[in-house]
C-alpha cells in the first residue's frame, strides 16, 4: 500500500511539473505518456538495428558487416550460410570480382608456407623514394586509422595501440596528440592537425622544437602524418565537445580544461602546395621520419599543382592518404558529413589520375580510407592503385562499438568514443586487443585469398579489369573502365612486381 501512494505521489508531480514546463510541447500536452516519445527517441538506433532494419539495409554498417566483424573479431564462424541474400542484377554498382579459372593456392595449416596471422606487407617501402633516414617497409597493407585519445576512451586507445602490437600493424595517433595510452607497443603514425597538438607552443603555433623531443621520446613514432583534411568534415577542423575535455586530455593537448575544442579549418605553417612541401620536408629532415599527408578531395587545383611540384623538383610527401566523403567522425555539421568532399572511389581515382599522369605515382606509397574496412571494398582500392588501407570504425565496431551514434554526446554505452570513467571502464582493453587484432588479421587473410582466386600472389597485383560494376538492366563496366585506367602487366623478368593500371 505504501509503494503505491508513492507511486501515485510521483505521478501527480510528474504530471504538475509537466503541465507546468514550456520547454516541450509533447510534454505539456500529454503527461506522462509524452515521456514515451523521447525515450523511444533515445533508443530508435537500437531499435532499428535489432527489430525494424533488414540484414544489409542499415546504414553506415548493415547488420551483415557488423556481423562478420564481430564473428572475425571474436576468431568466431565468419562464414554466412544458404548464399547471398543481395540482388546482384538489380542493384546499380553492385561490384563483382572476376577470379581465374586456375587460382593460386592458400597455404593451409601445417604446410610450409602457411601463416596464421596472414601477414601482408606494403608493397613499397615508405621514405624509400626520397631516402629518409628512418625510412622502412610497414609491415601490413591493413592498418589503424586516426581516431584520437578524446574522441576515443583511454581504454579504447590503449586496445587499438595493443591490437596494433598483436596483428604487426600501423596504428594512427588521431589529431589529439601521442597520449601514454598509445605507448602500448603499436608502432605510431603520429597525425598532426591544424591544432598542432601535442607539438603546439603556448601561442598555439607548430613547435618543431616539441615535435623533435617528443619523436626522441617515443621510438614508436614511425611516420608523420599531416592533416590537411578527413572526409567526414573536410574544411572544418576537429572539434572535442567540452565535456569530453578531462584534465587529462587538456594536458596531453595543451588546451582549456572542459571548454569545446575545435581546431582551425587551415594549417597556419602553410597555405599552399609550394610551403606545404617545404613544411614537410623540414619535418623530414629535422626527425629523419617518413612524412605524408591525409586529405578528403574537393577540387583538384592543389593536387595538380602537388604533383607539379613534386615532379619537378626535389622536395616531396612520402605518403598520400586519401579519405572519401563517406568516411566517419566523433561530431561534424550533418551538411559537412553527407554533402562536402568526394567519396572514395571517385576522390581516388582522380588524384591518383593526375599523380601517374606526372610520372611519380610509384614514388609515393597510396593509402585508402572510408569505410574500406571489408573485404570487397579493400580490394577494390587496392585494384584502384592504393598500397594500404585504413580501418577506423571497423576497428571501433571490432572492440564493441555498437553503433549507437552516440559518439558526440559522451554517452557512449560500450566506452569506446566517451570519456566518462564509468561507461569507458566496462571496455577491457587487454580483450578488446585481442579481437581488433583477429579482426585485421582475418581482414588480411580475406585479402590473400581474393588475390589468390584472381590469380596473383598479393592484393596490389590485382587489376582494375578483374573487378566488374553491374548495373540494374543486365550489362556492367569494369572498373578499368569506369576510371578510365589502362590496364598493365608485370614483366615475365618481375613477375612478382606488384602491377600498377595506369590512367588513360
Amino acid at each position: 500500500m505504501f509503494w503505491l501512494w508513492v507511486s501515485l505521489i510521483v505521478i501527480v508531480a510528474v504530471v504538475v511539473y509537466d503541465r507546468g514546463q514550456r520547454k516541450h510541447a509533447i510534454l505539456r500536452n500529454f503527461p506522462i505518456i509524452g515521456h514515451l516519445r523521447y525515450m523511444l527517441e533515445a533508443v530508435g538506433p537500437e531499435l532499428r538495428q535489432y527489430i525494424v532494419t533488414k540484414n544489409n539495409e542499415e546504414r553506415p554498417f548493415s547488420r551483415d558487416q557488423r556481423r562478420w566483424i564481430y564473428a572475425s573479431s571474436k576468431h568466431d564462424n565468419n562464414y554466412f550460410g544458404f548464399g547471398s541474400d543481395n540482388e546482384m542484377e538489380l542493384s546499380p554498382n553492385y561490384l563483382v570480382i572476376k577470379h581465374q579459372v586456375f587460382p593460386l593456392n592458400s597455404p593451409q595449416p601445417g604446410e610450409p608456407d602457411y601463416d596464421p596471422s596472414y601477414v601482408v606487407p606494403c608493397p613499397k617501402v615508405l621514405g624509400g623514394s626520397r631516402d629518409r633516414k628512418k625510412a622502412f617497409r610497414p609491415t601490413s597493407i591493413v592498418n589503424i586509422s586516426g581516431m584520437s585519445f578524446g574522441s576515443l576512451s583511454a581504454q579504447a586507445v590503449q586496445a587499438l595501440n595493443k591490437g596494433a602490437a598483436l596483428a604487426r600493424c600501423l596504428h594512427n595517433t588521431g589529431e589529439g596528440g601521442v597520449s601514454v595510452h598509445h605507448l602500448c607497443g603499436g608502432d605510431l603514425v603520429w597525425q598532426i592537425g591544424t591544432g598542432y597538438f601535442g607539438c603546439r607552443d603556448e601561442s598555439g603555433r607548430f613547435s618543431m622544437a616539441r615535435l623533435k623531443d617528443a619523436v626522441e621520446r617515443y621510438p614508436s613514432v614511425r611516420a608523420i602524418e599531416i592533416k590537411l583534411s578527413q572526409g567526414a568534415k573536410p574544411g572544418v577542423g576537429g572539434f572535442l565537445p567540452g565535456r569530453k575535455v578531462t584534465p587529462e586530455i587538456a594536458a596531453v593537448r595543451g588546451i582549456p580544461l572542459k571548454q569545446d575544442c575545435a581546431s582551425p579549418g587551415a594549417h597556419r605553417e602553410f597555405h599552399d602546395a609550394d610551403s606545404l612541401l617545404d613544411f614537410a620536408e623540414a619535418v623530414a629532415a629535422e626527425t629523419g621520419l617518413p612524412v605524408g599527408i591525409k586529405s578528403a578531395v574537393g577540387e583538384l587545383t592543389f593536387w595538380k599543382d602537388l604533383a607539379r611540384q613534386m615532379s619537378t623538383g626535389g622536395r616531396a610527401v612520402d605518403f598520400i592518404a586519401i579519405d572519401g566523403g563517406e568516411g566517419g567522425t566523433g561530431a561534424g555539421p550533418l551538411v559537412f558529413t553527407d554533402h562536402v568532399a568526394l567519396p572514395f572511389k571517385i576522390a581516388f581515382s582522380r588524384v591518383h589520375r593526375i599523380f601517374d599522369a606526372a610520372g611519380i605515382s610509384e614514388k609515393v606509397v597510396f593509402v585508402g580510407s572510408g569505410k574500406l574496412g571489408f573485404s570487397q571494398d579493400a580490394l577494390l582500392a587496392f585494384a584502384m592503385g592504393c598500397d594500404m588501407i585504413n580501418v577506423a570504425r571497423e576497428a571501433m565496431i571490432a572492440i564493441g562499438c555498437i553503433q549507437a551514434q552516440q559518439c558526440h554526446t559522451n554517452r557512449c554505452p560500450t566506452g569506446v568514443a566517451t570519456q566518462n570513467r564509468w561507461l569507458a571502464g566496462g571496455l577491457d582493453p587487454n580483450l578488446k586487443s585481442v579481437r581488433v587484432a583477429n579482426y585485421i588479421v582475418a581482414l588480411r587473410k580475406d585479402l590473400l585469398y581474393l588475390a589468390r582466386a584472381c590469380g596473383v600472389p598479393h592484393p596490389s597485383q590485382v587489376r582494375s579489369d578483374q573487378l566488374e560494376f553491374l548495373d540494374d538492366r543486365f550489362g556492367a563496366k569494369t572498373i578499368a573502365e569506369v576510371f578510365e585506367r589502362r590496364v598493365t602487366w608485370p614483366t615475365s623478368e618481375h613477375p612478382s612486381t606488384p602491377r600498377r593500371d595506369q590512367p588513360t
